[in-house]
């Protein structure tokens, strides 16, 4: 179906926040046409999940101009399941959000859909008892069980393997409705997207392009320097009228008339300049420590447990990881990936010897490595294992962010984006010899990137990664490439 001249969602001088000091959209206007596919460019902090929200109505109505067609449902495949439905069974999961049996017959539906996305219906099992991966295929599940006319997608390729996010962009090129996504998956984006909405953190206001990511993240750098190039063309003509009038306010007759003239112009000068645009606040450049004058070999495997036939197979193995090593390791889902790294970190495995004085840092996609009951300050305290002044960790969490009123939340309260900054900040803090990273661009845009590419290319210890995203991973030294498919 081609994208229709129908209009189903529509914002117009739209103004919302939720502390009047900290203004999130100031108004914002845009169309969202029948049968489109639209990507939300976002900057961290912007508020791109409150355009969802303020979308599928679970925010509370004030007034807003927006009007989304009444006659047409909505569904939203959220990033990360709630934690308080994690205890939830999938049968009572299905049912807390879809309840009336008569519109959905539930049951039968819930196994249907289970099979599309290649789950098995095992409805006494806990959401929690399920890997990132299946969850991931729970959310989809919970948006296309509903049918829906309009379908919003927050990070849909989080937790996914290439293989799914294939057959995900293969879905969204053959839907026939309406589609909002967001991601920073540029090669996914650019697969189907027909333009793209930019949520601008310091205007608070929504650029329209009817180009693909790439082409739009150039756009926008080059909007940003000509906007700041005539602004400094301005500032200077505006002080050079100023400067004549100083000089000639001080002679007598038709000369001070000239300067009250030019003080005029140089006012109409100034505010013709645009509000500056800046860039995301990106983190910092950093390095992670190296601990010197250590072994040289760090991990030993001397068997790998393998099933075939349902049948386990021990087969006697011979390998030494060594330091500046870099792993890139490629998995399908449902190979038991995480099972596999946290089976390497815990040191005790008869098959897997870790060398007792390395120091891990594992970076974990869900963050489930951290106390959500902690505040970050104790969190990042608590990660040092070298010596750092009460000044130098504050300074250090501000290259990552993570100002000091974030320092006293509970990393329960943050976002996940926030989550990734203290997960990445502690591994600093942490000092590592083994360095294991489990998607570590989730949550993140592509400003950040580059970033964090250079820190793991410079890193000198063993490092295994584990990312479907190409453009982060080609800038990484690889030295091995491990494919458990």
């Amino acid at each position: 179906m081609s994208i229709s001249n129908e209009t189903v969602i529509s914002f117009k001088n739209v103004e919302f926040n939720y502390d009047i000091k900290k203004p999130i959209l100031d108004e914002v206007s845009f169309n969202v046409r029948k049968g489109s596919k639209i990507t939300i460019m976002w900057q961290n902090g912007a508020g791109k999940s409150t355009i969802f929200k303020l979308i599928n109505g679970t925010l509370e109505k004030k007034i807003w101009v927006i009007n989304v067609d009444q006659r047409l449902t909505i569904a939203t495949w959220y990033q990360v399941i709630l934690q308080e439905d994690k205890n939830l069974t999938i049968l009572e999961f299905f049912r807390k959000y879809f309840k009336d049996d008569s519109v959905f017959n539930i049951d039968k539906q819930i196994s249907d859909i289970l099979r599309v996305v290649n789950l098995k219906a095992i409805f006494e099992k806990k959401i929690k008892d399920f890997s990132g991966w299946q969850q991931a295929r729970l959310l989809l599940a919970a948006a296309l069980i509903q049918n829906p006319d309009i379908l919003l997608l927050d990070e849909p390729t989080n937790n996914l393997d290439r293989e799914w996010i294939y057959h995900l962009t293969t879905f969204l090129q053959n839907y026939k409705k309406t589609v909002l996504v967001i991601s920073h998956d540029a090669d996914f984006l650019n697969s189907f997207t027909d333009w793209v909405l930019y949520l601008d953190i310091y205007t608070k206001k929504i650029e329209q392009f009817v180009w693909d990511y790439h082409n739009v993240v150039e756009k926008i750098k080059r909007n940003i320097e000509k906007e700041n190039m005539a602004n400094a063309r301005l500032k200077k003509e505006a002080q050079a009228k100023k400067d004549q009038a100083n000089v000639f306010a001080h002679k007598w007759g038709k000369l001070r008339l000239v300067a009250k003239k030019m003080r005029e112009a140089a006012v109409d000068m100034e505010g013709d300049m645009v509000d500056k645009r800046k860039e995301d606040r990106t983190i910092k450049d950093f390095k992670i420590p190296l601990q010197e004058n250590i072994g040289w070999v760090l991990l030993e495997i001397n068997s790998v447990h393998i099933i075939n036939d349902d049948k386990i197979v021990v087969k006697n193995i011979e390998i030494e990881l060594r330091k500046d090593n870099h792993i890139l390791l490629s998995w399908p889902n449902g190979i038991w990936k995480t099972t596999l790294l946290e089976k390497i970190i815990s040191w005790d495995e008869s098959w897997c010897k870790v060398k007792e004085w390395v120091k891990i840092g594992y970076y974990r996609q869900d963050f489930s490595n951290l106390n959500f009951e902690e505040t970050v300050y104790n969190c990042l305290r608590k990660s040092i294992s070298w010596e750092m002044t009460e000044q130098n960790l504050r300074s250090k969490a501000a290259g990552f962010l993570i100002t000091w009123e974030m320092m006293k939340t509970k990393i329960w309260n943050l976002s996940e984006w926030q989550k990734w900054l203290v997960a990445f900040c502690r591994l600093v803090f942490i000092k590592p010899w083994i360095l294991i990273l489990d998607e570590p661009t989730n949550h993140i845009n592509f400003r950040h990137i580059p970033i964090i590419a250079k820190a793991l290319n410079d890193y000198k210890w063993w490092m295994i990664l584990v990312s479907h995203i190409d453009e982060f991973v080609w800038q990484i030294r690889i030295d091995q490439y491990l494919d458990l498919d």
